[in-house]
């Protein structure tokens, strides 16, 4: 017989962990410094003044006017005696183009009639319909100030007789 021996099964050596675990610390603390960087607006925050002068705080107010539109009155369908639809509104501009949007409020008074005449009563009976005619209504009334002019259009009184 032979005098050699079974050689034992080799194991490979195990594998050093060292590169897995730094990359799980290298990992976690990138990801905590670039929440901390979002977060306090080191990046991607809000440019504001370099000095600080104009800082009003966290609770001033922006520099806004509301400018009233003159209730819209609108018959819903064909029929006589039929339905009608009250609106009120009124425009979130800028402080300083309030005295522009009250000169050109018979032109956004037009196009808002002009609208809310053409759109359907099934629409109007819908729950969610009052967001996507605001909407609607506030494209138009930025259409027809000029852009940047209108900042929001406020629904005061929507209601259908």
């Amino acid at each position: 017989m032979s005098d050699a021996h079974p050689e034992a099964p080799s194991t490979p050596p195990k594998r050093s962990k060292l590169p897995l675990i730094l990359g799980l610390v290298l990992m976690i603390g990138l990801g905590g410094g670039g929440f901390y960087a979002v977060f306090s607006g080191l990046i991607l925050g809000r440019a504001g003044p370099a000095d600080g002068k104009g800082d009003k705080g966290p609770d001033a107010l922006p520099e806004i006017a509301f400018v009233p539109i003159e209730p819209i009155v609108v018959s819903l369908g064909a029929e006589p005696g039929g339905r009608f639809l009250h609106f009120t509104g009124q425009i979130e501009v800028r402080k300083t183009g309030e005295a522009d949007m009250k000169l050109i409020m018979p032109r956004v008074t037009d196009v808002l009639n002009g609208y809310l005449r053409a759109v359907e009563v099934g629409d109007l009976e819908d729950p969610t319909a009052l967001s996507r005619l605001r909407a609607q209504m506030l494209r138009r009334v930025q259409m027809v100030s000029g852009e940047g002019r209108v900042r929001d259009l406020l629904v005061t009184e929507f209601v259908i007789n």
